[in-house]
């Protein structure tokens, strides 16, 4: 099948949605909205609003106004959450600089003998490499300049500095487990040791990029499963979702906010979050994994 389809103007769009059974309650709007976000992009935002989705005919009192509110909670949503991660990207970045610069040298994450998979950590090394090169910081440049004939990366304190969270996700996950570094910062964060960390730090790096690309996360089905403690030493939930549930956003935050009770023990993420869910309440808290009462959690509470 070849595709034929003509691009279509802002009114053609706005009439077809209208024949789909779409309500405007202000035309002007929906205009404003879909000369500054694309037709496409609003499509993810209205298929659950699809009662026939071979058809594409909307379910009755669809209104696009609705459509608006959800995009701009989810826009909100991102922010949240980029920000929770951005405290704990900084965190971990430390703690790998800290610990393995101690434990070994300032060039450990360069040395294979520490990593389980060579050509993994071969791969980050490129990116990495990418990051530095790309890097306009003062302090790269003077150390690159003064140390001209060093053919080695900055030490890690310099090197970390200009690391993605996916590439320290990766490095931290392929350590070698008999490490001790790797155990000790998996404790600091209450997660007791290298065996359940790994699986978090790939969640939030994933939910991280598509914070960073403005991707639509609130009713993302996200792939990979985080393994849980079975006995968390710190708050934690008395409802635990199921294995089925993971791939709802609900557990990621909740691996998120455990994290971040350690980094910033008096964080307002619950009220933050509380906040948005109350000013968006035409958004279903179950597309995101919400159970009714999540705020009274353990976890959620404020400390």
């Amino acid at each position: 099948m070849i595709y034929d389809k003509s691009p279509i103007t802002i009114e053609e769009q706005i009439s077809k949605l209208q024949n789909r059974g779409m309500i405007f309650n202000d035309v002007s709007l929906a205009h404003r909205a879909l000369s500054h976000i694309s037709y496409y992009r609003m499509v993810g935002y209205w298929w659950p609003m699809y009662e026939d989705k071979e058809n594409h005919i909307f379910k009755p009192n669809t209104v696009f106004e609705d459509v608006v509110a959800l995009y701009n909670f989810d826009h909100e949503l991102r922010i949240l959450l980029f920000d929770m991660i951005e405290k704990i990207e900084i965190s971990l970045r430390t703690k790998l600089i800290y610990h393995l610069s101690h434990e070994f040298d300032p060039w450990w994450f360069q040395n294979t003998d520490l990593f389980q998979d060579s050509l993994s950590l071969i791969k980050t090394l490129s990116s990495i490499q990418e990051e530095v090169e790309r890097s306009k910081d003062t302090f790269i440049k003077e150390h690159n300049r003064k140390y001209k004939d060093d053919k080695r990366f900055p030490p890690a304190w310099k090197t970390l500095e200009m690391t993605s969270f996916g590439s320290l996700s990766k490095l931290y996950g392929n350590l070698k487990n008999n490490i001790k570094s790797k155990d000790a910062i998996a404790e600091d964060y209450g997660a007791v040791n290298h065996t359940y960390l790994p699986s978090w730090l790939q969640s939030m790096a994933q939910i991280r990029n598509y914070c960073a690309h403005h991707s639509r996360l609130w009713n993302k089905n996200l792939p990979g499963a985080p393994k849980l403690l079975p006995k968390p030493p710190n708050p934690w939930l008395s409802e635990v979702p199921k294995q089925h549930e993971f791939q709802k956003l609900y557990i990621h935050m909740c691996l998120m906010k455990y994290m971040l009770n350690v980094i910033q023990p008096n964080n307002r993420f619950t009220e933050r979050l509380a906040l948005l869910m109350s000013e968006y309440r035409s958004v279903d808290p179950n597309a995101l994994g919400f159970k009714v009462g999540w705020e009274e959690e353990p976890l959620w509470r404020r400390l």
